[in-house]
C-alpha cells in the first residue's frame, strides 16, 4: 500500500536519461485524442450492434457510451493537471491508493493498449485487403483462387501480414524519431480522416428513410432465434448473474450495445499518458482530453443516425454471411442502389487512414505507460532509458516486435472485449481515486493551494458516478471475457509479486525518494510552464 506522493512524482519525471521531452500544445492532443478515438469503432460497431442487439436504438448506446467517457474523461483531467506525468490511470493511481492497485490499473492499461493495437491493426490488414480489391490490385479469379495482391501470405503452411507487419515498423520508426513529428503525421491523416466521416454523413443523409428507424427500440424477438439465445459463456455478466436469457433487443439490448460500442471510444485516454511531452500541462491536458472526446461523441451520433436511416437492422443481417457480426458502415452503403460508386471507394480510402492513425497513437500511448512502470522500478529500469530524442527507444523496439508477432502470425480479433474491460477497470479506478486525491491533498494543506488545477465539478458526487457507471458497463461485458480478464490479472499479480514489488524504487530507497520530496517541493513550480527542463 505505500504511495508516492505527488511531488515526488513529478520529481521523477526529471531523472537524467529518463525524461521526456516537452513539446506537445492543446491542439497537438486534441489530434492526438481524435485520431484515436475515431477508427475502427465507428467504422464497423455502429452497423453490428445495431444488426445484432439494439436496432436503430443504436444511438442511445453511444449517447450512454459517450457520457460514461466524458465523466470518466473529467476525472483524467483533474489527475493529469495535478501529475502531468507519463503513465495517465498508473501514475495517478500511484499516489491516490498505492503501489499495489497502481500495478493492476498498469497492467490493465498495458491489456487495452497492447491488445487494441493488436485488433485495430488486425483490421487495418483486413481493410487493406479491400482498399486492394477496390482498386483492382487484388481479388480473385474466377474460379476462386486469390490473385493480385494480397496483405496475407503464406510462408511453409505458416500465414504472415506482411502490410500490416511494414504498417507496425513504420509507425515505430516514426515514435521513435520524435513525438512532435508523430503527431504531424497524425494532424494530417486526422484531418483526412474527419473529412471522410463528414462525407459518410452528409451521403448518409441522402438515402435516410424515417420509416428505417420503426421500431426504434426493437423487442428481443425481431432479432431472430439465432441471436436470441446465448450461451452462458456469451451472456453479459449482469444477464447471467440476473438469470435473464437475453441480452438483444429492448432496453437490455441497449445497455449490452453501449458495452458494446464502448470500443469505439477507446484511446482518449492516450491523452493522458502524454502528459509529460505536453506544454503548460495544467491547462493544456484538460483542452485536449475534453475537446477531442466532445468533437468524436458528436460525430459518432451523427453517423450511427445515418446508419439507422440507411438500413434496417434485418437488412444489414441479410447481407452479411454471420447474422450481421460483420455488418460496417460499408455494408449499409451497399445495400443502396443508387448509392454513387465512388462512395465505396473513397469509404474504404478513410477507414485505412483512420486505421493509421489509431495504431500510431495506441502504440505511443502503450510505450509510455511501459516507460512509466519501468522508471518506477516495477518492471526492468533499464528499458526506461530515452535517447537524445527523449523518446524510450528500446520500449518502442521491443513492443513493436511483439505486436508484429502477434498481430501478424495470430488472429486477435475476438480480444476486443479484453480492450473494453482492461480500459473500463482503469476508469473505475481513476474515478474512485479523485475523491481521495482531494483528500490527501487537504490534508497535506494543499488542497486548494492552486487555483490553476482543473478540478471536476460537484466532487465527490460525479467520480462516484463515473466509478458506478464505468462498473455497470462491465457488467455489461460477456461471461468469456471476465474469465479472460482474470486470468490476466493473476498473471499480472504472478509478475508482481516475483519482480515488480522487490525492485520497486519507491520500496528499494526510501531515504533517496524523501531527498526527492524536499527537492520537488522547490522546483515543481516549474512544470506548468514552457521552461525547459533541468538536465
Amino acid at each position: 500500500m505505500r504511495r508516492r506522493s505527488i511531488e515526488a512524482t513529478i520529481a521523477a519525471s526529471d531523472e537524467p536519461q529518463r525524461q521526456l521531452k516537452r513539446t506537445l500544445g492543446a491542439w497537438d492532443l486534441m489530434v492526438l485524442g481524435i485520431s484515436v478515438v475515431i477508427g475502427a469503432g465507428i467504422f464497423s460497431k455502429a452497423a453490428q450492434v445495431s444488426a445484432t442487439q439494439t436496432g436503430p436504438s443504436v444511438v442511445i448506446s453511444f449517447v450512454i457510451a459517450g457520457v460514461v467517457c466524458a465523466l470518466a474523461a473529467l476525472c483524467y483531467a483533474e489527475f493529469a493537471s495535478y501529475m502531468p506525468v507519463a503513465g495517465s490511470a498508473y501514475t495517478f493511481s500511484y499516489a491516490s491508493m498505492g503501489e499495489l492497485l497502481a500495478w493492476i490499473i498498469g497492467w490493465d492499461l498495458i491489456l487495452e493498449m497492447f491488445f487494441a493495437a493488436s485488433v485495430v491493426a488486425k483490421a487495418w490488414g483486413l481493410y487493406f485487403d479491400n482498399f486492394l480489391n477496390v482498386f483492382g490490385l487484388g481479388g480473385t479469379d474466377s474460379g476462386g483462387v486469390a490473385s493480385g495482391i494480397h496483405n496475407t501470405v503464406h510462408i511453409g503452411g505458416v500465414s504472415f501480414d506482411w502490410g500490416t507487419a511494414i504498417l507496425i515498423v513504420v509507425l515505430a520508426t516514426l515514435l521513435a524519431v520524435g513525438t512532435k513529428l508523430s503527431t504531424r503525421v497524425t494532424g494530417v491523416l486526422t484531418a483526412i480522416k474527419v473529412a471522410i466521416v463528414l462525407l459518410i454523413i452528409v451521403v448518409g443523409f441522402a438515402f435516410f428513410s424515417a420509416s428505417n428507424l420503426s421500431p426504434f427500440v426493437p423487442s428481443p424477438e425481431s432479432f431472430g432465434e439465432s441471436t436470441t439465445h446465448s450461451t452462458t459463456m456469451t451472456q453479459t455478466l449482469f444477464s447471467w448473474m440476473a438469470g435473464a436469457e437475453l441480452s438483444v433487443g429492448g432496453v437490455m439490448g441497449i445497455l449490452a450495445g453501449a458495452g458494446t460500442v464502448f470500443f469505439a471510444f477507446i484511446g482518449f485516454d492516450v491523452v493522458a499518458t502524454a502528459a509529460e511531452e505536453t506544454k503548460n500541462p495544467r491547462r493544456n491536458v484538460p483542452r485536449g482530453i475534453l475537446g477531442g472526446l466532445a468533437i468524436c461523441t458528436g460525430l459518432y451520433i451523427a453517423v450511427s443516425i445515418a446508419l439507422s436511416g440507411m438500413a434496417t437492422p434485418q437488412q444489414l443481417r441479410d447481407a452479411t454471411p454471420d447474422g450481421g457480426a460483420s455488418a460496417t458502415i460499408i455494408t449499409a452503403f451497399q445495400l443502396q442502389p443508387n448509392a454513387p460508386a465512388w462512395a465505396t471507394q473513397v469509404i474504404t480510402v478513410g477507414i485505412l487512414v483512420g486505421l493509421t492513425t489509431v495504431v500510431m497513437v495506441l502504440m505511443l500511448g502503450l510505450t509510455r505507460i511501459v516507460f512509466a512502470m519501468s522508471r518506477d522500478g516495477l518492471l526492468p529500469r533499464g528499458m526506461s532509458k530515452t535517447s537524445e530524442r527523449g523518446t524510450p527507444v528500446m520500449i518502442q523496439v521491443g513492443t513493436a516486435a511483439l505486436l508484429v508477432i502477434v498481430t501478424c502470425f495470430f488472429s486477435v480479433d475476438v480480444l476486443g472485449n479484453m480492450v473494453n474491460i482492461g480500459t473500463l477497470s482503469a476508469f473505475v479506478l481513476v474515478s474512485f481515486g479523485i475523491p481521495i486525491l482531494r483528500r490527501r491533498q487537504l490534508k497535506a494543506g494543499g488542497g486548494e493551494a492552486h487555483a490553476d488545477h482543473f478540478r471536476v465539478p460537484w466532487s465527490p458526487v460525479l467520480p462516484i458516478v463515473s466509478g458506478v457507471l464505468c462498473l455497470w458497463l462491465m457488467l455489461q461485458l460477456d461471461v468469456e471475457t471476465w474469465l479472460r480478464f482474470l486470468v490476466w490479472l493473476a498473471l499480472g499479480f504472478a509478475i508482481y509479486f516475483g519482480y515488480g514489488y522487490r525492485n520497486s524504487q519507491l520500496g528499494k530507497n526510501p531515504s533517496q525518494l524523501a531527498a526527492d520530496y524536499r527537492e520537488a517541493m522547490q522546483t515543481a513550480v516549474g512544470v506548468d510552464d514552457d521552461t525547459p527542463r533541468r538536465d
